[in-house]
């Protein structure tokens, strides 16, 4: 079983469609393996109860219509949980428990989906480390000596250490993308309206956006199908049909042309650092 934690989200959902295992044996596995790895400090909130409760549910309900069915994610603490607290990694909220859903909790229930934990953060979505958070540091998987970027600290280990499939993050700049590079896993700032921000406690709310960490590309066009869309509770979300993300994907990119503004780059002060680094070493 504890091959479940090395396989990707598709692989999740094809192994249970086929009944290679059940969805109380993928809650165990990953429960097990969070609770292991309690030293990485990646989960503010463990849902031990209530991912168990959700599990029950789920197996009284038709997974042909849910694409998500049985699939525990983590969730950034910095977005609304009904009954589960949201504190945003600051002694202020330590103990508050929103009366509402953020609209991408909702549509990952509604696609079968379950939280099985809020994980750490940069108190407030502030910063760039993982490491100014009240309920103390998030630890990189790879060398715990290391930052595993921030603000989505939790989100990006979690789903690099095998801890939880995919995750859902905050993005302002570059709160999603910086930690999944600092921790080997894709993540995805969406363009600003695709998914639902209501529900999101803001930090700016002209460049905030919700986004979403799992292991490969190909995953995460599976999770924006089901997120991405308008939303009546949002005056920014687009009101324009989610595509089939999937079928966008390329085998590589062999032959994809890249273009970056030379005004980002200062070549006066490049070649002076060349310089100075140079003499240097002399």
């Amino acid at each position: 079983m504890k091959e479940i934690r090395k396989k990707s989200l598709s692989e999740l959902m094809q192994g249970i469609k086929n009944k290679d295992f059940t969805i109380s044996e993928v809650r165990e596995v990953f429960l097990s393996a969070i609770k292991e790895n309690k030293d990485l400090n990646v989960f503010i909130t463990l849902c031990d109860e209530e991912s168990l409760q959700a599990v029950e549910e789920l197996k009284n309900q038709n997974s042909l219509n849910m694409p998500l069915y049985g699939i525990p994610v983590g969730i950034k603490d910095s977005i609304s949980t009904k009954g589960i607290r949201t504190t945003c990694a600051s002694k202020i909220l330590e103990d508050y428990i929103p009366p509402f859903n953020a609209t991408v909790i909702e549509r990952l229930l509604k696609a079968g989906s379950y939280i099985i934990g809020k994980t750490n953060l940069d108190e407030f979505a502030m910063g760039s480390s993982g490491e100014n958070s009240f309920f103390g540091a998030c630890l990189n998987p790879w060398n715990k000596e290391y930052v595993p970027g921030g603000t989505s600290s939790g989100s990006a280990v979690a789903v690099s250490a095998g801890l939880v499939p995919f995750a859902l993050g905050s993005d302002t700049g570059g709160s999603v993308r910086q930690p999944a590079s600092f921790c080997g896993v894709a993540g995805l700032k969406p363009t600003y309206g695709r998914i639902s921000r209501y529900g999101l406690i803001a930090f700016a709310s002209s460049l905030d956006q919700i986004g979403i960490i799992t292991r490969n590309v190909s995953d995460l066009s599976i999770v924006l199908q089901q997120l991405a869309g308008k939303d009546n509770n949002d005056a920014t979300s687009m009101d324009v049909r989610a595509e089939d993300y999937s079928s966008c994907l390329r085998d590589d990119v062999k032959g994809l042309k890249i273009g970056v503004p030379k005004e980002y780059f200062c070549y006066e002060l490049q070649e002076e650092v060349r310089e100075t680094l140079k003499n240097g070493l002399k």
